[in-house]
C-alpha cells in the first residue's frame, strides 16, 4: 500500500527553518522524500537539509537564496514562507517610528516577495508548484500594545498571497495560506517564563496570561511545532491538489469567528 502523504522528488525551499515550526516543517518534509534547502542568518549543521546562510530582509539575500535554490536544486517545485517575527517595541502605535514599520515589513511581507518574484516564473514555466505563505492570525486579532506593525505586515502577506493565487493558480501553481496562533516554541516558553517572572507566577502562570491576552485557547493550550508542520505538507502534496488561494487557520479555536 502506497503512503497517504509522499513529497517524494520534490524540491522545497522553506526559509526560516533552522527554529521552531520552520524546523519541524524541514524535517518532516525530509522525512516525506522531499530535497529541501532552508535559511537563517548564521550558518547551522541541518543534515537533512541543504542550508545557506542569508539574511532575507535584504535584497541580496533573497537573491543569493533563489540562486542557491537553481544551482544546488534546479528550481523549487514547493516554497514555503516560514520566515517571520516581530522585534518592534511595546507602547502602542506611537512607539513605532519610521524604522520600525520598516523593519517589520522587511521581514514579514518582502522576503516572500522578493522569493516568489524569482522562483515562481520556473514554476509556471513547469506548469506546477505550490507557494506556502505562513501568515498570523495577528491579522485578524492584532494586539495594540505589541504587535500593530507586525500584525498589519502580515495581513499584507496574505493580501498578497491572495493576489498571487487568483494569478498563478490558472497556470498549475497554487498557493495557499497558513496562519497559525501561539505555537509552544523554544522563544515562546521564554517569552512565557518572562511574563510569568514579571506577574510572580511559574510557568503555566505565563502561559495562562499569554492565553488570556488572546482572548483565550479553547484547547487549553499553544499549538505544537509539528501540528502546523502537518498540515502545511498536507496543503503542499498533491493530496491537496485542488486547494488553492484559501487560508488555513491552524490556532485551538482562538479566533472567535467561523
Amino acid at each position: 500500500m502506497s503512503p497517504f502523504l509522499t513529497l517524494k522528488g520534490k524540491r522545497a525551499l522553506i526559509t526560516g527553518g533552522t527554529q521552531g515550526a520552520g524546523a519541524a516543517t524541514v524535517a518532516l518534509f525530509h522525512a516525506l522524500g522531499a530535497q529541501v534547502l532552508t535559511t537563517a542568518r548564521t550558518p547551522v549543521d541541518r543534515p537533512d537539509a541543504l542550508f545557506v546562510a542569508a539574511d532575507l530582509t535584504t535584497p541580496e539575500g533573497c537573491d543569493s537564496v533563489a540562486k542557491a535554490v537553481q544551482d544546488r536544486m534546479g528550481g523549487a517545485d514547493i516554497i514555503v514562507h516560514m520566515l517571520g517575527g516581530s522585534s518592534a517595541p511595546g507602547g502602542g502605535f506611537a512607539a513605532l517610528g519610521d524604522t520600525e514599520w520598516q523593519a517589520e515589513l522587511a521581514l514579514n511581507l518582502l522576503p516572500a516577495v522578493r522569493l516568489d518574484r524569482t522562483l515562481v516564473p520556473g514554476m509556471i514555466a513547469q506548469g506546477a508548484g505550490v507557494v506556502v505563505h505562513v501568515t498570523s492570525i495577528q491579522r485578524l486579532l492584532p494586539l495594540p500594545e505589541a504587535t500593530t506593525a507586525y500584525a498589519a505586515a502580515k495581513a499584507a502577506l496574505s493580501v498578497y498571497s491572495k493576489s498571487l493565487s487568483k494569478e498563478v493558480s490558472p497556470k498549475g501553481v497554487r498557493v495557499v495560506r497558513v496562519a497559525p496562533g501561539w505555537i509552544e516554541t523554544e522563544a515562546s516558553l521564554r517569552l512565557a517564563e518572562r511574563v510569568a517572572s514579571d506577574a510572580g507566577t511559574d510557568l503555566d502562570g505565563g502561559r495562562r496570561i499569554i492565553m488570556d491576552s488572546l482572548g483565550g485557547i479553547p484547547i487549553g493550550r499553544p499549538a505544537k511545532p509539528d501540528e502546523i508542520a502537518n498540515l502545511i505538507a498536507f496543503l503542499a502534496s498533491d493530496r491537496a491538489a485542488s486547494i488553492t488561494g484559501t487560508e488555513y487557520v491552524i490556532d485551538g479555536g482562538t479566533v472567535p469567528t467561523a
